[in-house]
């Protein structure tokens, strides 16, 4: 069997952080929702059923939790400490593609959320 593109997949993570550039937004918090494709070559685990050929969601839920965690004023900032921690962390994992939104942000729009989107290789 040839495998044409293998990833791992978080989808619509939701959190509550204090990320945004307003004092008042860092203080009160919001929730964010994360999106997370991390493109790994899982072939081996495909035939062994052993997490040792793959990356774990688990693990980068981990990382994306802990990032939340540090109030930063900008989304960008956040995606780029969780895209690093990523790569540094699993050497498998060649491409990223990760998203983050915040819901309702304080605009002056009837929004549901607005944020950013992230792709990245090695």
């Amino acid at each position: 069997m040839n495998l044409v593109s293998t990833s791992i997949h978080l989808h619509q993570v939701k959190l509550f952080a204090h990320h945004g550039v307003l004092p008042q937004e860092r203080a009160t918090g919001a929730y964010f929702y994360i999106s997370l494709r991390a493109k790994t070559d899982f072939s081996r685990s495909v035939q062994t059923d052993e997490l040792t050929g793959t990356v774990s969601y688990a693990d980068l839920f981990d990382i994306v939790r802990e990032e939340m965690n540090i109030p930063s004023a900008l989304l960008e900032h956040v995606a780029g400490r969780i895209l690093n921690r990523i790569f540094n962390r699993f050497e498998t994992v060649t491409a990223l593609q990760l998203s983050i939104t915040k819901e309702n942000p304080p605009m002056g729009a009837d929004c549901q959320g607005a944020g950013i989107e992230i792709k990245a290789h090695r």
